[in-house]
């Protein structure tokens, strides 16, 4: 039996994903536009920040980022790998607590503030309840990450609309699942006077029956739950022991594995 682990939900090959940062004021004018065109995205918030000057309230959070995620940033923005490890704690911690108070689900990810870190925080985040975490560091591709605690995005949205014409146009080779994953921050739009830039990205990229569109933890979930599919010795049956229904490709073929149940391909 001829079996790949290369399908998005639907039996996709394509998703789409966007991620931004500090939680600004702004966030707002962004996230309507992303709803309008069914564009799904992660929100990564600091917590201590909340009411100051130009960002968001704590009233608005479980209401403004419906249907997207809300992750964390950390309570006030420093750089990590200066901070003691106690400080870690504390930071990523407290801003956790605070958020899921606010949003009402457990906080799995982060950002790394300004982008920065090193082997000590990363080795931290595991017991910090931290499953996922994004750099600021642009690989240009559409690849799936090989650590999900340094998780490189596709590009900055200065580069979005000719990354998004790339994206539209590729024809994945082997099939392989393809990514775009898309960061920034949303005040730069108002800073740069060019949220029409938005404006046009989201139409092209929003509501194309090919691309799935996700949250970071959940394209992390159907990953760790496509790889969780146990196989018997010739591939012909398979369980699903997540409780997230996955697709797989079979003899050319796409297959639905319902959560918690076994297949026979």
């Amino acid at each position: 039996m001829n079996v790949k682990l290369n399908l998005f939900p639907g039996g996709r090959v394509k998703a789409l994903t966007l991620s931004y940062d500090d939680g600004r004021i702004h966030d707002r004018r962004l996230v309507e536009i992303m709803n309008r065109h069914g564009i799904k995205g992660t929100f990564h918030l600091n917590s201590g920040f909340f009411g100051r000057d130009s960002y968001i309230t704590e009233e608005e959070i479980g209401s403004l980022f419906t249907g997207h995620e809300v992750s964390a940033h950390t309570t006030t923005h420093p750089f990590l790998e200066l901070t003691p490890t106690e400080g870690i704690a504390t930071q990523l911690l407290d801003d956790r607590n605070k958020l899921e108070e606010l949003c009402g689900y457990p906080v799995r990810g982060m950002s790394y503030p300004f982008g920065t870190y090193d082997s000590r925080v990363l080795a931290s985040l595991p017991a910090l309840g931290i499953e996922y975490s994004r750099t600021t560091q642009s690989h240009g591709g559409f690849q799936l990450p090989s650590n999900w605690l340094e998780w490189h995005p596709t590009c900055h949205h200065r580069d979005m609309l000719a990354k998004g014409e790339e994206f539209l146009a590729l024809v994945p080779r082997y099939s392989r699942m393809q990514l775009f994953y898309l960061w920034g921050h949303s005040y730069e739009f108002d800073n740069n006077n060019n949220w029409e830039d938005m404006e046009k990205f989201c139409a092209m990229m929003g509501n194309h029956e090919d691309i799935w569109y996700a949250t970071n933890i959940e394209v992390l979930d159907y990953i760790q739950a496509l790889k969780g599919l146990r196989f018997s010795v010739d591939q012909s049956r398979v369980y699903n022991p997540s409780a997230t229904d996955v697709w797989v490709t079979a003899e050319g073929n796409a297959v639905l594995i319902p959560a918690g149940k076994y297949v026979k391909l």
